[in-house]
């Protein structure tokens, strides 16, 4: 899928999964728990982009 092997894959998941997670702490009003989600979902974000940029054969050009 998209010429991206395993790796790149986890990394779209995570990517997504990431992304999703940052919905809940963006409203007002939420609690501590609720904003460590956010950190999560900033990790997560991270290690996505990590692995999908990291997703090559050989030297990259």
């Amino acid at each position: 899928m998209f010429g991206l092997t395993q790796r790149g894959l986890i990394g779209i998941v995570l990517m997504i999964v990431g992304t999703v997670a940052f919905y809940p702490p963006v409203f007002p009003g939420t609690t501590s728990t609720i904003d460590l989600l956010g950190v999560a979902a900033a990790a997560l974000l991270t290690i996505g982009t990590y692995l999908v940029g990291t997703d090559v054969e050989g030297r990259p050009v």
